[in-house]
């Protein structure tokens, strides 16, 4: 027991100093973004160039699946490609700056960077992918209330208060997945997760893949749980697998996307973020 309060006071103590840091950084320069003109800028553009910038705008946006749902409606509303809206929204929730700092000190940079280009790729893949098939038809008529771009000017007052802000709405997540992560360590032996999870069972990777989606686990709370589950023995590709659909699709999410989306689209969103899971996993897995 007091081997496992240790493991989670390091854990949380590392992912804390780190959250604070990046995340105070990140809103500190995000001042600097033109989000009016990054939105024409994605209305306008060859439909490629426009995939590629909406994976940069959801590289330097830190939202998570859920949050993200207002800025795809604004979006659709002001009649971006709905492609490039796709892209986004696969792409948005898996590429935070600040979580994936965190990755790369607990899960080494050649994680981060193959997690990196695997994810913006597949987003890119699977978002033109659903427009070339028709699904743009799916999409309901909503109108987008609440939404409001940010436009601060440089100021450490406002950058730290933005940090409160998403610590008070991610920081529970990280603390959850150190404790998870420390319990794990602690209590479940290496033995049982590596004669179960681990080794050459390929099938692992799918149904890790469909299980990650109810769980409404945040990449936040995974990325600490992923590090103690591989150090176990289980592993890498369905530690992925889980990590991305976790965090590519959640019931809260699905819920939002509901009052957007009609059921085919919704469907398809959901067949999508398992298939990029699954291919993710099997990547890994080979590379590892």
């Amino acid at each position: 027991m007091v081997d496992t309060f240790i493991s989670f006071a390091t854990l949380a103590f590392q992912l804390t100093a780190l959250f604070v840091i990046v995340s105070f950084l990140i809103n500190l320069f995000q001042s600097y973004i033109p989000y009016d003109k990054v939105e024409r800028k994605l209305k306008t553009s060859h439909p490629l160039v426009g995939a590629i910038i909406a994976l940069l705008f959801a590289f330097i946006t830190p939202f998570c699946s859920c949050s993200t749902i207002p800025i795809i409606v604004n979006l659709l509303k002001n009649r971006v490609r709905f492609g490039i809206v796709m892209v986004f929204l696969f792409a948005s929730p898996v590429l935070d700056p600040t979580i994936l700092t965190i990755m790369t000190v607990i899960m080494g940079w050649k994680v981060t960077i193959i997690y990196m280009l695997i994810t913006a790729t597949l987003s890119l893949v699977i978002g033109l992918s659903l427009e070339k098939f028709g699904f743009e038809k799916d999409v309901k008529k909503v109108i987008m209330t609440g939404y409001q771009a940010k436009n601060s000017r440089f100021s450490f007052k406002h950058a730290w208060l933005d940090t409160l802000t998403l610590m008070k709405n991610v920081y529970p997540y990280l603390l959850l997945g150190a404790a998870i992560g420390a319990v794990i360590h602690g209590l479940v032996p290496a033995e049982f997760i590596s004669a179960h999870f681990g080794g050459d069972a390929l099938w692992l990777i799918p149904v890790a893949a469909v299980v990650g989606i109810p769980l409404y686990i945040r990449l936040s709370s995974m990325i600490p749980i992923s590090q103690v589950l591989i150090m176990n023995g289980m592993a890498l590709g369905p530690v992925m697998a889980m990590m991305i659909s976790s965090t590519g699709a959640s019931l809260p999410e699905l819920v939002l996307l509901k009052a957007i989306f009609k059921k085919t689209l919704l469907v398809m969103f959901v067949i999508s973020v398992i298939v990029m899971s699954t291919i993710s996993g099997f990547i890994f897995y080979y590379i590892s």
